[in-house]
C-alpha cells in the first residue's frame, strides 16, 4: 500500500488540480495532473486525434468520451504505475466506466493507493450538478450530462476511499481537510 501517494477523483470543475497542486506544494511532493499527462499515455496505445474530431462533429462529445475510454484506463494505468509516491488529480472521466472490466482495472490500479478521494462540492448530487453546472459555464447539453454521468455514476464511489465536500470551502481550507483526515500533516 502507498502511503505517500494521493489520488484525487472527482467531476468537472470540482476543483481537484487546484486542489492537487496546493497538496503538492504543503506536502513538497511532486503533483501529476492527468490532464497533462493524458494524450503522451494515449498515443503509446494508437489514439486517433483526427477520428475524435470527426466523431465529435458527426456524433457529438459523449460518443468521444466513450472512444476515449480504453485510453483513459490505460492513461490511469502508467500515471499510477509511473507515479506512486505523488499528488496525481485524474481527468473527471479517469474515474468514471460503463464497462466492467476497465471498472475492475481501476479498482486494481488503485488498490496500493490508501488516498484516494472523492471531492464533491455537496453530498447533495443535485446541488452538486447545479453548481457544477454553473461554474463550468458549460455550452451543450451533452457537457451537462456528462459531468452529471460523473457525478451520479457509482465508479467513483466504489474507487474512493475518502470523500470530501468543497462547496463553501476555500481550497486551502479542503487541503487542510484531506490531509487531517488522511493523517498528513503539513510540512510547510
Amino acid at each position: 500500500m502507498s502511503e505517500k501517494g494521493i489520488i484525487l477523483i472527482g467531476p468537472m470543475g470540482v476543483g481537484k488540480s487546484t486542489i492537487g497542486e496546493l497538496i503538492a506544494q504543503r506536502l513538497k511532493m511532486p503533483q501529476r495532473s492527468m490532464d497533462e499527462h493524458r494524450w503522451d499515455y494515449y498515443n503509446e496505445i494508437g489514439y486517433d486525434r483526427e477520428y475524435a474530431i470527426k466523431l465529435e462533429e458527426t456524433k457529438g462529445v459523449l460518443e468521444v468520451c466513450r472512444y476515449w475510454k480504453k485510453f483513459e484506463i490505460h492513461a490511469v494505468e502508467r500515471m499510477l504505475d509511473e507515479h506512486k509516491d505523488s499528488v496525481i488529480d485524474f481527468g473527471a472521466g479517469h474515474s468514471v466506466y460503463e464497462d466492467e472490466a476497465y471498472l475492475e482495472r481501476a479498482k486494481q490500479a488503485l488498490t496500493p493507493f490508501k488516498n484516494v478521494i472523492l471531492l464533491l462540492p455537496s453530498s447533495d448530487k443535485e446541488y452538486s450538478l447545479k453548481l457544477l453546472n454553473e461554474r463550468n459555464n458549460f455550452e451543450s447539453l451533452d457537457e451537462v450530462e456528462l459531468n452529471k454521468g460523473f457525478i451520479y455514476h457509482r465508479s467513483n464511489y466504489e474507487l474512493a476511499k475518502q470523500v470530501v465536500y468543497t462547496d463553501g470551502v476555500e481550497p486551502e481550507n479542503s487541503v487542510t481537510e484531506i490531509l487531517g483526515e488522511i493523517g498528513f500533516h503539513s510540512i510547510a
